[in-house]
C-alpha cells in the first residue's frame, strides 16, 4: 500500500494532501507559473486551496519569500480565479 502524497503549505505550515493545494513554480528561466500537473521542473512552493489563506499569503508575500523573487502579485489573482 502506498502512502498518500502530502506537502507543506507555505503559509499555514500544515501538511496536506497534494490535491488540496496549488503548486507555484519558479522555472529555470525565472518564469512564475501555477503548476496544476505537479510535474513542472523548478523551485516550487505549495499553497492551500482556500481563498482566505491566499489573501493572507498575499499580504505577507509568502510566495515571494518561498521562491526568492521580488514580485508576483498577479499569481495571487490567478489563484483566486481558479477557485471560482
Amino acid at each position: 500500500m502506498s502512502k498518500p502524497i502530502c506537502r507543506l503549505c507555505a503559509y499555514t505550515r500544515q501538511k496536506l494532501l497534494r490535491e488540496h493545494m496549488f503548486r507555484i513554480v519558479k522555472t529555470p528561466k525565472n518564469d512564475i507559473k501555477i503548476d496544476l500537473s505537479y510535474l513542472e521542473r523548478g523551485r516550487g512552493c505549495y499553497l492551500s486551496k482556500d481563498k482566505d489563506i491566499i489573501v493572507k499569503a498575499k499580504k505577507k508575500r509568502t510566495i515571494e519569500k518561498s521562491l526568492k523573487i521580488t514580485d508576483c502579485q498577479n499569481i495571487y489573482d490567478e489563484l483566486c480565479e481558479l477557485l471560482k
